[in-house]
């Protein structure tokens, strides 16, 4: 007997009707009890990183004005290293908050190199003069810093070198400005 793919088609959409009502009602409660929290109380759902210690990896890429970068050119300050494309939505999100950060840690030895992965110059450019970042934007046409630096296919991904060249934090996800602060500002200050 050969299965129906219609009604396996129909069994998978009912299962994932069935998934988002449990999902719905278990979070209206929440949405209920919550409805009346300030907007500095509410939960911060962004992503947490992970304490790793390793060296950092040797990467040189070119910044738009064609000038190379090396990540070991930063030796002697604390840096992160961010993983992003101009179609990535939580990309797009966290750059507020990572051109903040910067603007008030910079005078301390707090850099940022952000790692463009794969998308045309032009388009690069536009999204830097749209979110008015002033930070060290890289292109990485071939996917140096994904595929072999930091062997890693999420964007965005996030990386904090120590003034020592120890990666010491590491973030899949969109990065908040409250956990850049209790999260990278012990390492600045170190």
């Amino acid at each position: 007997m050969k299965a129906n793919p219609r009604l396996i088609a129909l069994g998978i959409s009912g299962i994932g009707l069935v998934l988002l009502g449990a999902a719905v009602a278990f979070y209206i409660p929440y949405l209920q009890n919550n409805a009346n929290l300030s907007p500095a109380a509410t939960v911060d759902v962004s992503a947490v990183p992970a304490k790793v210690r390793f060296n950092a990896p040797s990467l040189s890429l070119a910044d738009l004005h064609g000038v190379q970068h090396s990540l070991s050119d930063y030796r002697g300050q604390t840096v992160l290293v961010n993983l992003w494309a101009t179609w990535c939505p939580p990309c797009k999100a966290e750059m507020p908050a990572i051109q903040d950060f910067y603007s008030r840690h910079q005078s301390e030895g707090f850099s940022v190199v952000a790692v463009e992965d794969g998308d045309p110059a032009a388009d690069v450019a536009a999204f830097v003069n749209q979110f008015g970042l002033t930070f060290a934007v890289l292109v990485d046409p071939t996917y140096q810093a994904t595929d072999h630096a930091f062997k890693t296919a999420d964007l965005p991904s996030s990386y904090v070198i120590d003034r020592n060249g120890q990666v010491r934090l590491e973030w899949v996800g969109a990065i908040s400005e409250p956990n850049l602060e209790k999260y990278v500002t012990p390492i600045i200050k170190e």
